[in-house]
């Protein structure tokens, strides 16, 4: 369950040798390689489902592709120098993701909501403009600071249609990303208990989450959506 120096130390051998003929000459070592990855991914979703409903079934579902989709983009190397995955919490009433990121000198987490539909961006912002308090006390507060510093995510140049400029939640509601992120050292990254290093990351999320879901499970009168 444990990330190696031989795990990293693949992902810079493949940064260096980026095509698929190396690839396909190294695929042992690749497998080798993938099975020690999902082994840690699956440590950390025992760790997860202690203290939050995980939809994801398995460690290895977690992971994702090592192959790039390379048809819009200008970068056409075809394989990710990274081992990477994610977790979806389960039930309408739980909302939002978890993920990881290791790459051959770091590693990050992070979760939130990357990429909201239009329905539920509408929703957050509805909340938002009409009481923000308690949410920002989430991400004002000393611990929330302390560990992922500020709140990320794109945001809209000016404000969202049917918001005025000079709202006084305006740095909220151009927001379109809400998401919190924590980068790990590589001596951390190859420690022993990394797995549960990410985990207590996530756990340190459930503030923000917790906020979150109720802006997107309940309408303006604090009735459940569902």
């Amino acid at each position: 369950m444990q990330i190696t120096k031989d795990n990293l130390d693949f992902l810079q051998q493949l940064k260096e040798n980026n095509n698929r003929e190396w690839f396909n000459k190294n695929k042992a070592l690749y497998q080798k390689n993938h099975e020690e990855v999902i082994a840690f991914a699956e440590a950390l979703l025992l760790e997860l489902n202690k203290h939050d409903q995980i939809e994801t079934i398995s460690g290895k579902k977690s992971l994702h592709r090592i192959y790039r989709d390379t048809r819009f983009s200008k970068d056409k190397t075809p394989y990710k120098a990274s081992w990477s995955g994610g977790f979806k919490r389960a039930t309408k009433q739980l909302r939002g993701g978890y993920f990881f990121k290791i790459e051959t000198d770091k590693a990050w987490l992070a979760g939130g909501f990357w990429g909201p539909s239009s329905a539920d961006l509408k929703l957050i912002r509805e909340a938002i403009a009409a009481d923000a308090d308690e949410f920002r006390s989430v991400i004002n507060s000393k611990e929330f600071k302390n560990y992922f510093g500020e709140l990320k995510g794109e945001a809209v140049k000016t404000a969202p249609k049917g918001y005025a400029k000079d709202h006084p939640q305006i740095d909220l509601l151009r927001m379109k990303q809400f998401l919190v992120v924590k980068e790990f050292p590589l001596k951390t990254v190859l420690s022993k208990d990394f797995h549960k290093k990410v985990n207590e990351g996530f756990q340190n999320m459930r503030p923000f989450f917790d906020v979150m879901s109720e802006f997107l499970t309940t309408d303006a009168n604090g009735e459940p959506l569902y």
